[in-house]
């Protein structure tokens, strides 16, 4: 777990940013309906959990520049809702808890809001995140115009409060490093596990409960995305998630699948035979999504660009789609023209960290941001022959993508995610032993 100091020093981090005059709101997330009387379990929101810890529904975030107060609203103790619902801290024990200033009750949340942002300049706030506090927002503000006769006055500016927190969590500090290695690591063994467990005849969503076993048995409560288990052609389907079907002898399984751990997110991606012996067309494929994965890693360090990785990667599948066939031309040529596109038609990789696709911008004044120590991305390539494609039935159905959790470091990089076999040697001994 992040000990509190490192939440106080983020709430000061935020507020040395904010200008004179201005106050900053941070809601919590709510409880969310599942049908009729019960909910889905509960996932706090990012930001407010970045910079509190408090994993509690119902609850806001206060920060007075002026003041550097730090006030937390959050629901009263009530022992008959606890007996029901679980346990709450209460406003009176969050003081010390959460080493907060003040602490009140979220009952009277419309009224100290409109005493917040009372006569100041600006008040920020990630407007659009959730309508029912755009809407609580904006009522503090009309209430204060209502009343002039009162000295009240609304302030004169609202402004995005997600530039200034998100660009904040894109560089991880050492305890995030330490919980998102833990992450990495329960997602990688759950990996394994599922390598080892597949078999013909088997069901995609049997594969899936291994993996979501291994998770919760090390103490990573939930995905921190819906697992993706698709054999055969559902393997074509990015963001398949039914897994329902049976797995075939003969085909491949891709698993893109991470851990939430004390809400930090592992994403990894394995394709491997489900018989646990590729077959040459299947090799083929492979090694070249896994020849161009290679190439890409080899371009994340500091001071070196996404797009400079994502190229790396594009030449390399060029290269391989030309050798078997898949592609005809000029590689120069079939490059400037993204003939890979057609195959690989999503991006290279993205931002991981408390969200699975994380915050943080990819470009700063319109220009390529390049990698620093600090940051955590995903590197992703790979290739999808939808049956529908015009090409020899032989590579039909075939998808297959390879990803890891790079750790820009000081010096290159650091794999977080390589105790998954990726190399067609490793993943058939695996299987097969």
């Amino acid at each position: 777990m992040i000990k509190i100091p490192e939440y106080v020093e983020r709430r000061e981090r935020l507020l040395e940013q904010m200008t004179p005059g201005s106050v900053a709101l941070v809601p919590a997330a709510k409880a969310l309906r599942r049908s009729h009387d019960t909910d889905f379990p509960f996932r706090q929101d990012s930001d407010f959990y970045y910079l509190t810890g408090f994993n509690e529904p119902d609850a806001l975030l206060i920060l007075d520049k002026d003041t550097e107060k730090t006030t937390i609203l959050c629901r009263e103790k009530d022992q008959l809702a606890e007996i029901w619902e679980g346990r709450r801290l209460g406003f009176t024990q969050a003081i010390d808890v959460l080493s907060v200033d003040s602490a009140a009750s979220i009952a009277n949340m419309d009224k100290i809001l409109q005493s917040s942002i009372d006569k100041k300049d600006i008040v920020y706030f990630a407007q659009g995140n959730f309508d029912w506090f755009d809407s609580a927002v904006l009522s503090a503000m009309n209430g204060l115009r209502a009343s002039p006769k009162k000295g009240f006055m609304p302030p004169k500016q609202i402004q995005d409060l997600r530039p200034l927190i998100h660009e904040m969590r894109l560089i991880k500090s050492e305890h995030e490093l330490a919980l998102m290695r833990r992450s990495a690591e329960i997602s990688s063994k759950a990996h394994c596990l599922a390598m080892e467990f597949c078999h013909p005849g088997a069901y995609e969503y049997q594969v899936e409960s291994v993996i979501q076993h291994h998770f919760m048995m090390n103490g990573a409560r939930n995905p921190a995305y819906s697992s993706i288990v698709g054999g055969g052609e559902n393997a074509c389907i990015l963001h398949y998630t039914e897994n329902q079907d049976a797995l075939n002898d003969g085909d491949l399984l891709l698993i893109d699948a991470g851990s939430e751990y004390h809400g930090y997110a592992a994403d990894i991606t394995r394709t491997f035979p489900i018989n646990g012996k590729f077959t040459p067309e299947q090799k083929a494929l492979y090694q070249i999504v896994l020849d161009a994965q290679l190439a890409a890693i080899a371009w994340i360090k500091p001071g070196c660009w996404m797009s400079q990785a994502l190229e790396a990667a594009n030449k390399v599948l060029i290269q391989g789609l030309l050798d078997v066939g898949l592609l005809q031309g000029d590689p120069e040529v079939l490059l400037k023209e993204n003939a890979q596109k057609e195959y690989f038609i999503h991006g290279l990789g993205h931002w991981i960290g408390l969200d699975v696709h994380d915050v943080g911008v990819y470009k700063i004044d319109g220009k390529e941001r390049p990698f620093e120590p600090g940051m955590v991305l995903t590197v992703e390539p790979g290739l999808y022959i939808a049956p529908h494609l015009n090409v020899p039935e032989k590579w039909k159905g075939i998808g297959i993508r390879i990803e890891d959790n790079l750790l820009v470091t000081e010096n290159g990089h650091e794999v977080l995610t390589d105790a998954v076999p990726k190399s067609i040697k490793d993943i058939e001994s695996l299987m097969q032993s």
